[in-house]
């Protein structure tokens, strides 16, 4: 599942019943997109962990720490100075956009009460975490944009925080029936496709989800549905958005055997038959479905990482084996050499002087042969010559006998891994 608007909607339900009323006791910045908070509330320690990560955008509480800088950056020290010591009056969401806005009570150098913004957008890439005075007046971030890096806001220091309303989707809390049924038709797409591009915070798995409980097939054209259908839809789309308002949260990861395949807020018919284990919290659901991820996607890595070792020494043996099957082959010319040895011996009082090669019978054939000689070699020199090549290619023949059976064997092993 997406970390979509539902999954805020169930964070800020979380996050509002724990930290309301809490004080911020320690604010450290362990990477440079990311922030930890340790908040005090009712006797009790909480970690909040907000990443503004483009890769994984993610906010919730663990009770894990995570290593900081000995230096604090300076976006890090400017939340310490001014809401280090300050109070979380309310966690809230705007519609169901993917942004958590937290409200902080604190003391001015003054002594006054002030009021201040801590802003999360989870937006995938456009992530940010944004420090504001209460009149949404950008005082900070954890990431600058120019204008030179996007033509539809700027977050910069001095600059006014709003939502960029670049998709120009409508707010499902509060459509009515009409324009639920309007928007829907109103795209020439697939009916799931339809609901989540029409409405914020609604992800590709739960407009599945919402047709599946319609009993409506999602990937028919939205346009092509009857007024029944599209107000069974709707009022599928509202027992479902009662739900959430009402924190009927049951927050779980859908396993596919024992890697986690998803994560939803709610039981979903989608998912019925799986293997699903509910957790307490969303938080609890979000720490341990990333952590499971990247423990899988780590395993994956590694097994890639083996198999390209695997194929890089079983290629390496397959040219190691043709080299010596070659060799092998050209050991076959052994006993050529000691046949010439021999017949040199036999028949070297006869051949002339300076001769460069002379005929004679082999008397394991009975054909005639003829032995090449080197002229300036007497024929007791030339018979050893050839000896000394038999002697070496026989000892060779014998090493790579017992070598080709090596490499054969870890080939056959490489295979079969």
């Amino acid at each position: 599942m997406a970390f979509d608007g539902i999954t805020v909607a169930n964070l800020r339900t979380e996050l509002e019943k724990a930290l309301s009323g809490g004080r911020i006791s320690k604010i450290a910045q362990p990477e440079p997109d990311a922030l930890m908070l340790t908040i005090k509330n009712q006797k009790t320690n909480y970690r909040l962990f907000l990443s503004a990560s483009a890769s994984l955008p993610l906010l919730y509480l663990t009770e894990t720490n995570k290593p900081s800088p000995m230096q604090a950056p300076n976006f890090c020290m400017l939340l310490r100075k001014h809401i280090g010591s300050g109070r979380i009056l309310s966690v809230t969401q705007p519609g169901l956009e993917r942004i958590l806005c937290f409200s902080i009570e604190h003391l001015d150098e003054m002594g006054d009460i002030c009021r201040k913004k801590l802003i999360v957008e989870l937006m995938g890439k456009h992530s940010n975490i944004i420090f504001c005075d209460d009149e949404d007046r950008i005082l900070d971030s954890i990431k600058h944009v120019s204008a030179n890096m996007s033509s539809v806001r700027e977050v910069l220091p001095g600059r006014t925080w709003f939502i960029p309303d670049t998709q120009k989707k409508a707010d499902p809390l509060s459509v009515n029936e009409k324009d639920f049924t309007a928007g829907l038709t109103a795209k020439p797409v697939s009916l799931a496709k339809a609901l989540y591009q029409t409405f914020t915070g609604f992800s590709p798995i739960l407009a599945e989800e919402l047709c599946e409980r319609a009993g409506l097939d999602s990937s028919r054209p939205s346009g092509g549905c009857t007024a029944g259908e599209l107000e069974k839809l709707y009022i599928q789309t509202s027992l479902f958005l009662s739900d959430l308002l009402e924190g009927r949260f049951a927050p779980r990861i859908i396993y596919d055997g024992q890697i986690p395949k998803d994560f939803t807020c709610f039981p979903y018919k989608i998912f019925a038959g799986m293997n699903c284990r509910e957790y307490p919290s969303i938080s609890a659901v979000l720490e341990t479905y990333y952590a499971e991820k990247e423990k899988s996607s780590r395993i994956r890595q590694k097994s890639s990482d083996l198999r390209r070792v695997v194929q890089s020494a079983l290629e390496r043996n397959q040219r190691k084996l043709i080299l010596q099957e070659k060799q092998m082959k050209d050991t076959e010319k052994k006993d050529k050499y000691r046949i010439y040895g021999e017949m040199i011996h036999t028949y070297g009082y006869s051949v002339p002087e300076h001769a460069k090669n002379f005929e004679a019978i082999n008397y394991y054939t009975n054909e005639p042969v003829k032995v090449p000689l080197d002229p300036d070699l007497t024929p007791a020199e030339n018979a050893k010559k050839y000896f000394d090549r038999y002697s070496k290619l026989k000892r060779t023949a014998e090493a790579l006998s017992t070598l080709l059976v090596e490499t054969r064997e870890e080939i056959e092993h490489l295979e079969s891994i």
